[in-house]
């Protein structure tokens, strides 16, 4: 019985390990607010990449709605990215026309760069290049 006892434990060690600090909400994960304090989510700094107004235009995406997303959105960790040229911050969140959208935003200086845009539910073509 102790043996029995030991195994349910871990397992329960194991379950509030990998659930500690997410939220599940529409089978989307969201994070607790931690590494969001790099993000500035200060609309008046965005500067949008060549490639994320590409992919805006593709997916009928306007600077408003990434303006939303920046302020409203999820942090979504699993899809962070760090490199050499820093940490990006993929946002998500629903726009005014029902997209299901991650934004991936990235500080740079005293600006947030838009990096790309995507649209979590619909493959628009596109060639962004």
């Amino acid at each position: 019985m102790p043996f029995v006892a030991l195994i349910a434990a871990g397992f329960l060690l194991y379950w509030v390990k990998t659930h500690q600090g997410k939220n599940i909400t529409n089978n989307h994960i969201t994070v607790e607010p931690l590494h969001d304090l790099a993000l500035n989510r200060d609309t008046s700094i965005l500067v949008y990449s060549k490639h994320a107004l590409c992919r805006m235009d593709c997916r009928h995406i306007d600077k408003s709605e990434v303006k939303d997303i920046l302020i409203n959105g999820k942090l979504n960790s699993q899809k962070m990215e760090e490199n050499e040229q820093g940490v990006s911050y993929p946002l998500e969140g629903i726009t005014e026309d029902r997209q299901h959208v991650r934004i991936v935003f990235a500080p740079k200086g005293n600006e947030t760069v838009v990096v790309t845009v995507i649209d979590l539910d619909k493959d628009w073509p596109c060639d962004c290049r």
